[in-house]
């Protein structure tokens, strides 16, 4: 059996038409949804749905601990991990991302991201750069080809064995970002490989103000700077370089020139917001909670 676990906070809007969707996929899933309070109907229409839920108080939610219960309240032998603005392109995800566990070496997977109608252009390339067309499968061998690449991973669908997430300790908890991550360098570091499948496809993506962004990667700084055993596997220079280059590319082919002092702006906040948050040991607590974009993390 596959168990899909899902987090979710006010998504009365999203439930619906992401339920139905993997209601209608070929693979039978069970689902478990772990609810942070929310003060609409979003649990209602789960358990319409006949989907379990679990609630937690609001200032509980953890990246790493809420998705853990999650798993403690499933019965799968193969654990999905969707967010509730994941939804699939068609009715093979759940096939398609488990695919690659029929290799013992592949301990996680991975789908890839669209982005949604309404995305900015920097957003569109953002889900390129990161979600290629081609499939990758990613090992120890090759973190001097990718760097820190090579312990990308995203939970917004991500697919793992229920024995191999036991054994490796689950995902890390009380951690402000990057739970999964940490779990794909944990698994590639113990000599197993991670894969990209490009054909379990979601429309996911989001419009960001430079704000928002400088919140988001101070809290991968933070939580980088936590778990800085990653960054001595694995040297990240370089990369943010690159990504500039290329998404200047893209910018000037699709005839987007307009957006490409605001990519720059915006490439300077982030780097500025993760070196920030890296550093944090040295910065007041109020200040913390000012420049991040997970509060509750500091709150609770």
């Amino acid at each position: 059996m596959t168990s899909i676990i899902i987090p979710t906070l006010n998504a009365e809007r999203l439930m619906p038409g992401l339920l139905k969707a993997l209601k209608s996929q070929t693979s039978a899933c069970e689902i478990v949804v772990v609810d942070s309070s929310s003060s609409d109907d979003t649990v209602r229409i789960a358990e319409s749905h006949g989907v379990k839920v679990l609630s937690i108080k609001r200032h509980e939610f953890d990246h790493g601990g809420t998705r853990n219960l999650g798993v403690n309240a499933s019965s799968g032998d193969i654990l999905i991990f969707l967010t509730q603005d994941a939804l699939p392109v068609d009715e093979y995800m759940v096939e398609n991302l488990i695919r690659p566990l029929q290799d013992p070496g592949i301990a996680l997977s991975y789908g890839r991201q669209i982005a949604e109608d309404d995305s900015t252009p920097l957003e569109r390339f953002a889900r390129t750069f990161n979600y290629p067309e081609k499939p990758i499968i990613k090992g120890k061998e090759d973190i001097p080809l990718y760097g820190i690449k090579t312990f990308f991973c995203s939970n917004v669908c991500s697919s793992v064995r229920r024995k191999d997430f036991r054994e490796i300790g689950g995902f890390p908890e009380n951690i402000i970002m990057n739970e999964d991550m940490i779990l794909a360098a944990k698994f590639i570091l113990k000599g197993c490989r991670v894969a990209y499948e490009p054909s379990a496809a979601v429309y996911h993506s989001h419009n960001y103000s430079i704000i928002e962004q400088f919140r988001r990667y101070f809290d991968i700084g933070v939580s980088l700077g936590r778990n800085r055993w990653i960054l001595e596997s694995a040297k990240m220079e370089g990369e943010g370089i690159r990504y500039l280059k290329e998404q200047t590319t893209y910018l000037l082919r699709s005839g987007k020139l307009c957006w490409i002092p605001y990519s720059y702006i915006e490439g300077l906040a982030k780097y500025s917001a993760l070196r920030l948050g890296f550093l944090e040991g040295g910065l007041p607590f109020s200040l913390k909670i000012r420049l991040s974009m997970h509060r509750h993390f500091w709150k609770a």
